[in-house]
């Protein structure tokens, strides 16, 4: 692989013999040499316009949609609720003790981007990478301020006059702007949205709220607005990662050098036909390339699979009357292929093979299991923790009293009538430190209000004569709606009595 042009050695002059000095030693720091894509039309170029509008939109819209859960849970469709450590999804309400669906829906997000770069490459990083997205939006800002490419270069190399500093103000702003509502978004993930707006601007919102706007606006300014390609070069892990998962046989965008080579101007072409290739050597390609790369120097890490040199050069072929796909997505081995005088294959073929069809099937199956548990899920759970300081507490009438820690869990969005019993304690009853001791009973009934966790002090005893250790079953149930099952759980723990211990 060649080396990449913008990692220069820069030496600098050696210390004069004689002078007593050592020579300096070289450096390996060179100035980042700005990269101003041109402005390209075209079938990537459109499709990505498409998908940093679907992905701001989603982004910026969704804390603002609406989902009626009743009286007594939150409104907002997608919510992190973090002071009542709840997580909610339009219909679908995640509690601490489900992270497992988190977890899943992690792996499903880590797979599907296996299952991405094996068929398509690093479209992930063309196209929806956030920093891609943000950078993208920030270039257009660019031009619109600065003019393009060209009108770019220059203003950067020109000395610092009042219409630079007048065209670098308004760009900044526009930067900080935009920066500062992508930290404003993000907040609204985490509290109702139309609360914490007013609540901010009215200087009422926590102080966490106003931080994590802080540190949003300054990331996304300065990652999006000045360093740009180099997140994607030098900073992020993934295309290290992409890279070792690529393979011949995966969709990549690829300059087909036996077509293009030797590149030579189109006189030439016309002085030695067929002494050079199709590449007029344009450079086209590097001028609407987001990193700054030459694809004609084969596969590298800066390439982000966007697809926008491919537009370029098909324009350029068009315009000399040459045959598109100097510049395509394919395979190495198709590429290798139609070298040897083979015709194309489809598209189709490269995305659904054997390894691709691995990662759906990985993908689709860990999605069907998510929504069965989803599914079977009783929206009612029983947790018991049994005291162990002291075991267990005699009682003047030679009774024998367990006590327990029992949370009521109720993930419904109305109070529910409940019913706690005992299963496989023989003779045992029940009672909570707001009973009387004489009220105990095989069950006791509560009322848990909704989207609650009732947390109660219980007390198992049994009479002296039947006490001995065993296991026995708090068993939990519910009423349901009309045509529904009822809702049940239960919790094996056990009873300690005397002499049950050497």
């Amino acid at each position: 692989m060649p080396a990449d042009p913008k990692l220069k050695l820069v030496a600098s002059t050696p210390a004069p013999q004689g002078g007593g000095g050592a020579p300096h030693e070289p450096s390996l720091y060179a100035r980042r040499e700005p990269v101003c894509p041109s402005k390209i039309d075209g079938r990537f170029r459109r499709f990505k316009w498409a998908v940093m509008a679907f992905c701001l939109a989603v982004y910026w819209g969704t804390p603002w949609l609406r989902w009626d859960r009743g009286p007594w849970a939150p409104h907002q469709a997608v919510l992190i609720d973090l002071a009542h450590r709840r997580f909610y999804m339009f219909g679908i309400e995640i509690w601490p003790h489900e992270f497992y669906f988190v977890a899943g829906l992690l792996i499903m997000a880590g797979i599907g981007l296996f299952l991405v770069t094996s068929a398509v490459g690093r479209a992930w990083c063309g196209y929806a990478c956030p920093q891609t997205v943000w950078t993208d939006l920030f270039q257009h800002v660019d031009r619109l301020i600065d003019g393009d490419r060209n009108a770019q270069l220059a203003l950067d190399r020109a000395p610092w006059t009042a219409r630079k500093v007048t065209k670098r103000v308004a760009k900044w702003a526009i930067f900080l702007g935009l920066s500062f509502a992508t930290g404003g978004a993000w907040i609204f993930y985490f509290a109702d949205a139309p609360t914490l707006q007013r609540e901010f601007w009215t200087g009422t919102a926590p102080g966490v709220a106003y931080g994590c706007v802080a540190v949003l606006t300054f990331t996304t300014f300065w990652l999006g607005g000045f360093m740009r390609e180099q997140v994607c070069v030098y900073m992020c892990p993934w295309p290290r990662i992409q890279s070792a998962m690529l393979d011949e046989k995966s969709l990549i965008v690829t300059y087909k050098d036996w077509r293009g080579e030797p590149r030579g101007s189109l006189k030439q072409a016309k002085r030695l036909p067929g002494a050079v290739g199709d590449c007029i050597d344009c450079k086209q390609c590097v001028a609407v390339c987001p990193t700054g790369i030459d694809i004609r120097e084969g596969a590298q890490i800066g390439c982000i699979t966007c697809g926008l040199c491919i537009d370029a050069c098909d324009r350029v072929m068009g315009q000399v009357g040459r045959a598109r796909g100097l510049i395509d997505y394919c395979t190495l081995d198709d590429a290798e292929h139609e070298r040897r005088g083979g015709a194309a294959k489809p598209l189709i073929r490269a995305i659904f093979r054997p390894r691709t069809l691995v990662y759906l099937g990985l993908w689709g199956g860990i999605g069907l299991a998510l929504l069965f548990m989803l599914g079977q899920r009783t929206r009612l759970d029983l947790s018991v923790a049994r005291d162990r300081n002291p075991e267990f507490v005699q009682l003047s009438n030679g009774s024998v009293r367990n006590g327990f820690t029992v949370k009521l869990r109720n993930m419904e969005d109305r109070p529910r009538q409940v019913v706690l019993s005992l299963d496989g304690l023989p003779q045992g009853a029940i009672y909570s430190d707001e009973m009387d001791a004489a009220a105990a009973r095989p069950a006791l009934g509560f009322t848990v209000p909704a989207d609650t966790t009732q947390r109660l002090r219980i007390y198992a005893v049994v009479p002296g004569g039947a006490a001995r250790e065993r296991h026995f079953t708090f068993r939990l149930s519910a009423q349901a709606r009309p045509g529904e099952q009822p809702a049940q759980d239960a919790v094996k723990t056990e009873f300690s009595a005397p002499g049950d211990t050497d």
